[in-house]
């Protein structure tokens, strides 16, 4: 039976870091105060006005062709998650195509706030299995920079800029992706979305005045659903394929809240030795957090090693993903 694998990863961030310190002299914040609520120290953060998402994605897909040996053009399918599209069309994903030289694929863009990548990645999986194609690149990329409001405090601590990606080819030894839940809740929408720019508010100098091309979040809201709905269907997905806590190596959680990630351990019954973690130094980056996540603990990863991917996200939406990790990195170089 065929299965979906992760045969490569890579990533990329801009080169501009903005840590808490720096916050301090433009907001009423402390580094203390970020430190302890989110475990954030430091995001990446782009400064040149005329680079986008696709940008970064560039980045991020050349350095996996690069390191995967595949050439652009034997791309089949690409999906570029993402809420900071380039433009409101067309699809990132195709300017990206266009900008890599992957001339024989054919991509969307698709829109699910933090859980963007899993949806992607879920997503990307079928045309695998089906034997349809045989490669297909998920990219997850946030430019958050452009969409946060720099004088509202609870929001400007949290978000960075990055991009991660990574490749899905066929698997006949049982490695790859097992199993996978996804929810949506649409009724989340009140407490995290962006007010202005889409069909219901569109641009206006009073949207523009009004400041409504922020991203507008009530944190407390936002994080009870993300702690219980993050928590729970990791712990389902577990139950569901028989898996214990001895028997899961990593979580990989999207990376919004250090306490959100410890919550989420705690309930599947894992040790903080088996919790990926770099919310440190990248902040809350949407969907790039997992696969950036990966590229950063690529060489510590087995092939074998049993993962569970789990992420929340505005909209509502979440879920998890089981994977068997496909290769060691350093048989694989």
């Amino acid at each position: 039976m065929i299965k979906a694998a992760i045969t490569a990863v890579a990533g990329f961030l801009p080169d501009n870091i903005v840590t808490n310190a720096d916050l301090e002299k433009i907001i009423d914040t402390t580094d203390e105060w970020i430190t302890t609520r989110t475990g954030i120290q430091q995001r990446h953060i782009e400064k040149d006005p005329k680079k986008a998402t696709s940008d970064m994605a560039v980045e991020a897909v050349n350095l996996l062709c690069k390191k995967s040996g595949m050439k652009p053009t034997e791309i089949d399918l690409l999906i570029l998650a993402t809420v900071t599209p380039d433009m409101v069309f067309p699809a990132t994903a195709n300017i990206l195509c266009a900008k890599i030289g992957a001339t024989n694929a054919w991509g969307f863009d698709l829109s699910a706030a933090c859980s963007g990548f899993i949806y992607g990645l879920a997503t990307g999986a079928q045309f695998i299995e089906t034997g349809r194609y045989k490669k297909v690149v998920i990219v997850g990329a946030d430019m958050m920079s452009r969409i946060i409001d720099y004088e509202d405090r609870t929001t400007c601590v949290i978000f960075g800029d990055g991009c991660g990606a990574i490749l899905l080819e066929p698997n006949n030894e049982g490695m790859g992706i097992q199993d996978f839940i996804l929810h949506a809740d649409g009724n989340g929408v009140n407490y995290l979305h962006m007010k202005a720019g889409g069909s219901l508010n569109p641009s206006s100098m009073d949207t523009v005045t009004n400041k409504m091309h922020y991203v507008h979040q009530e944190g407390q809201t936002v994080f009870k659903h993300a702690v219980y709905n993050m928590a729970e269907v990791s712990a389902k997905i577990m139950e569901k394929n028989n898996l214990t806590a001895d028997d899961v190596n990593y979580l990989v959680a999207h990376q919004a809240n250090k306490r959100i990630i410890e919550a989420t351990a705690s309930r599947m019954g894992v040790g903080s030795e088996k919790v990926l973690m770099n919310i440190q130094r990248y902040g809350n980056t949407t969907a790039g957090t997992i696969p950036l996540l990966l590229w950063d603990y690529e060489h510590q990863l087995k092939k074998g090693d049993n993962i569970i991917i789990s992420a929340f996200g505005g909209g509502f939406t979440w879920g998890a993903i089981y994977l068997k990790w496909a290769y060691d990195t350093k048989a694989k170089a």
